[in-house]
């Protein structure tokens, strides 16, 4: 394995433990962070706000990770299959309820003085969207306390559903817990 290989593999080995640390370790100081559908990060503290947010929003493991090497050992390239769980909802995305995601990804990266100078990720959001969106559905008879706890998350699921077009229905939760 090459520097830049091993370099590569200590940085995923940190990711796949949660050693931020760790994974800082492999970075040069004025390390550029590129996320497709997002914006450049530079710096390592940048880098280690977005490994905050991160490990706060999703739990995620890297497996089948591949690691190329080109000429000279200055750049790199993996690919692999993220599995992961969103666990807080993230600005912008639907809400979180503990989902499950598989979805490829790949990075590209820059090697200078034997330090991660940039790090470039890509995945597409549209594999992992799909994740927000899946609801686990339980079907179970509900009576006395537990009926009547349920009933107003139901009502306000039936007020939700009639509002839109075309019926533009705006009841109110009272109305709509007695009639249930």
């Amino acid at each position: 394995m090459t520097d830049t290989a091993d370099l590569i593999a200590r940085y995923y080995a940190a990711f796949n433990t949660g050693d931020t640390a760790g994974m800082l370790a492999c970075l040069a100081e004025d390390v550029r962070h590129d996320v497709n559908q997002g914006g450049a990060r530079h710096g390592k503290a940048a880098f280690a706000e977005f490994c905050a947010h991160m490990s706060r929003c999703y739990r995620e493991r890297l497996e089948d990770i591949v690691i190329m090497t080109g000429p000279g050992d200055t750049r790199a390239a993996a690919e692999f299959t993220v599995h992961g769980a969103y666990l807080a909802t993230d600005e912008g995305l639907p809400p979180a309820a503990g989902q499950t995601y598989t979805l490829p990804g790949g990075t590209f990266f820059e090697i200078a003085d034997g330090r991660i100078a940039r790090v470039t990720t890509y995945y597409n959001l549209a594999d992992w969207t799909p994740a927000g969106h899946r609801v686990t559905l339980r079907v179970e008879p509900l009576t006395g306390a537990a009926l009547a706890a349920a009933l107003p998350q139901v009502a306000r699921l039936r007020i939700e559903v009639f509002r839109a077009f075309p019926y533009l229905y705006d009841g109110d939760i009272a109305y709509e817990e007695n009639y249930l």
